[in-house]
């Protein structure tokens, strides 16, 4: 496991964050972190579905004791690129969390190269809001989260402004981007 976010992955998820999440605004709370620079990126080198939950509750502790961090990206850089690994993953993470007690405290979001909503068609441009040059497990705050949400002007709108969003810019241009984020520099 690697704290450094010098780490081609963790560089990769960086430009994602920058170009695509806060540059199309589908995360309208993410520029003021970002610009604080109160995001921790971790890189998880590992396949190894204890060795990450073992990594997921060590930042739940880094968390716990570091309040200048607001949120911390897990990039996973090593395995879990089929979608339904990824999955069952994120879901037993997320029963690690009630089990630990952070239920209320912290929140997971999941992001992946191949996310795909329960519903959607598979060339739906609206995937794109979840996908990631990597297997990502983002941990919220959530008195943070609740705090922001309740500076928005209409939190409710959020989703469909960004469907719209992707709906505009189309599913060719979204994997381009997606894409060039992994491209060297």
């Amino acid at each position: 496991m690697t704290y450094s976010p010098e780490t081609p992955a963790c560089q990769h998820v960086q430009r994602w964050l920058d170009e695509m999440v806060i540059g199309h605004n589908f995360c309208p709370f993410a520029r003021f972190v970002r610009d604080q620079q109160r995001i921790r990126f971790v890189d998880i080198a590992s396949s190894d579905m204890a060795r990450v939950l073992e990594a997921l509750h060590d930042e739940f502790l880094h968390l716990d004791t570091t309040s200048h961090t607001s949120t911390t990206l897990m990039v996973l850089s090593d395995g879990w690129q089929q979608f339904d690994d990824y999955l069952m993953l994120v879901d037993v993470a997320q029963q690690s969390l009630n089990h630990w007690g952070y239920e209320g405290e912290y929140q997971l979001a999941s992001f992946h190269p191949d996310y795909l909503f329960a519903g959607e068609a598979e060339n739906a441009p609206s995937h794109f809001t979840n996908r990631a040059p990597h297997p990502v497990i983002h941990i919220i705050r959530e008195a943070e989260m609740e705090q922001a949400l309740a500076h928005h002007p209409d939190p409710e709108s959020i989703p469909q402004t960004n469907i719209n969003t992707t709906e505009t810019l189309g599913e060719a241009a979204l994997q381009a981007q997606l894409k060039a984020c992994k491209a060297p520099r």
